[in-house]
């Protein structure tokens, strides 16, 4: 029973050993197919290197990353080349080495790098980012990070409202100028004349 651990086809349970069976080429083709839909669908699909965390910290970071509507998944490479190559982006595959999950984000672009980023400090631990796709464009890790660094989307559209409300701002200021000292110089009039 101790060396069961080493052959992956067996399984052990209540000291029987079982062969497990083999994933079956329609699986791999649904699997290559979903991941293709996520990969046409997601705006942005970051790669990271999981090697030396623990399931229950890759459980953690996903439940970390579902708040911001971004899915993390733990993708065999020849599956997601094939995925890349129907998805369109076959420049892709030459990102996808070594162990690989994809943080698929749907919504917002800097969203995915943020949150990996919040919870590499949060917790120390090791999550490197190996590349990633941006609304089709491939990223290297460089510039995913500073993707990272990015605003929000409503805090790029409310930056841009600001900008092209102060402006109008300013002229209408401009423009109230004069009428406002007009209305003093008519007011000290008045009380001039009243006066006397």
């Amino acid at each position: 029973m101790k060396d069961t651990w080493i052959l992956p086809a067996l399984s052990v349970w209540a000291g029987r050993i079982f062969y497990l069976p083999k994933a079956r080429k329609e699986q791999k083709a649904e699997q290559v197919d979903v991941l293709t839909e996520k990969l046409k669908k997601a705006k942005v699909a970051l790669l990271t290197d999981y090697r030396g965390l623990k399931v229950s910290q890759i459980q953690d970071l996903r439940g970390k990353l579902r708040g911001g509507d971004v899915e993390y998944r733990v993708v065999k490479n020849t599956l997601a080349r094939r995925a890349a190559e129907a998805a369109g982006f076959p420049a892709l595959k030459d990102e996808l080495k070594g162990p690989v999950a994809i943080a698929f984000g749907y919504d917002d672009l800097s969203i995915a790098s943020r949150l990996i980023g919040e919870w590499v400090r949060a917790t120390r631990l090791k999550l490197d980012i190996v590349g990633g796709l941006v609304e089709g464009r491939v990223f290297s890790p460089d510039q995913v990070k500073q993707l990272a660094d990015l605003p929000s989307r409503e805090t790029l559209i409310a930056q841009l409202m600001g900008t092209l409300q102060s402006p109008v701002a300013q002229l209408v200021g401009i423009m109230q100028t004069p009428l406002q000292q007009l209305l003093g110089t008519l007011e000290a009039y008045k009380t001039k004349l009243e006066a006397a």
